[in-house]
């Protein structure tokens, strides 16, 4: 079984190319925290290459840039090249069969920082922190984070995963 889930953040926007057949592939590396510290107390990450094809490519070169954190399913592919210097050059990387949007556009900070409202070229948010209800009941329409403010930071260290 070839099976890989990895989360991360994009390293740098992803690269949009074209195949002679005019298919869509899009390229990035993506950055895995490690679950462990090194020696000096810091925390290392893997960097990966993925690759995606045709619609997933174009939506992932639309709406993701460096920083956007994603969730990828796919499998390791191991292929082969001759360099300029006659090398034979081996490259690993994942071929991405799903990719999930974890955050907007603009949230590659250190932190994450979940806003109260849709930022630029983001997806539509579920829920409008933005508007204040008249009463804080347990009807739908009401807002049980209303008294936090309109945004909750929270550090990676606090995240489960």
């Amino acid at each position: 079984m070839n099976k890989v889930i990895l989360i991360g953040r994009l390293t740098r926007d992803p690269e949009l190319r074209y195949t002679g057949t005019n298919i869509p592939v899009a390229t990035f590396t993506l950055a895995v925290n490690r679950n462990f510290s090194n020696q000096s107390g810091e925390r290392e990450a893997d960097f990966i290459n993925v690759v995606v094809w045709r619609k997933q490519a174009e939506n992932v070169k639309n709406y993701l840039n460096q920083g956007s954190r994603v969730a990828i399913d796919g499998r390791i592919q191991t292929r082969s090249y001759d360099g300029n210097d006659g090398q034979k050059r081996y490259v690993t990387e994942v071929i991405a069969e799903n990719v999930e949007f974890l955050g907007s556009k603009n949230s590659g900070s250190s932190s994450n920082n979940i806003s109260s409202q849709p930022e630029n070229n983001s997806e539509p948010t579920p829920y409008d922190f933005s508007e204040t209800p008249e009463s804080k009941g347990t009807d739908i329409e009401s807002n049980p984070f209303a008294d936090f403010g309109n945004s909750i930071e929270i550090s990676d260290d606090e995240l489960p995963f």
